[in-house]
């Protein structure tokens, strides 16, 4: 399987706010052609925060996810703007979402979301050395933090709050990196 197929094709076929729907005509190596669509995110991509109090404290957000409909415990997040770097971006959403910058930020891995058919990335970024100060954000109602213990991270994936994939992968991911664990 050395010889990636060949896109001879992209044509948008829907486009929202958010996200844009992509058709595309895929030769294989092989001599099959096939047709697929895609959803297409931010073109920066997101960000996923991990801000830690100190190294065993990491402070979650609880606020409503209209995809589940439901609140959600997750992690600090949100798109990279124009002209705008992931650790900063990390830093703009934590300000926004838990009222802390950080003075040290780690970029830490690239994450993808069901990428057979959705092309986003988020980036993953450990938040230290933290400091209060609170920006304005788009969010519609105040978000709740929680002061989580990452030593308790088991306990976190029992809570029925506590699904999404993305905040649970970033916090093994941080766990393992603070207490020098081969990743």
């Amino acid at each position: 399987m050395s010889n990636k197929p060949v896109i001879t094709r992209t044509r948008t076929i829907a486009e929202t706010r958010l996200f844009r729907v992509e058709q595309l005509d895929i030769s294989f190596a092989n001599g099959v052609d096939v047709v697929y669509e895609r959803m297409y995110g931010s073109p920066h991509g997101a960000v996923l925060a991990v801000p830690m109090l100190d190294d065993d404290t990491v402070l979650l957000i609880r606020e409503y996810a209209a995809g589940a409909e439901r609140y959600e415990l997750s992690l600090p997040k949100g798109r990279i703007e124009d002209n705008e770097e992931p650790v900063a971006a990390a830093n703009r959403e934590m300000k926004e979402e838990v009222g802390y910058g950080a003075r040290q930020l780690t970029q830490l891995k690239s994450l993808t979301e069901a990428p057979g058919y959705f092309r986003h990335e988020t980036h993953v970024v450990l938040a230290q050395d933290l400091y209060p100060e609170r920006h304005e954000g788009d969010e519609p109602e105040p978000i709740e933090v929680v002061e989580w213990q990452l030593s308790k991270l088991e306990q976190l994936l029992e809570h029925p709050e506590c699904t999404e994939a993305r905040s649970i992968a970033a916090l093994y991911m941080v766990r393992s990196y603070l207490h020098g664990e081969k990743r």
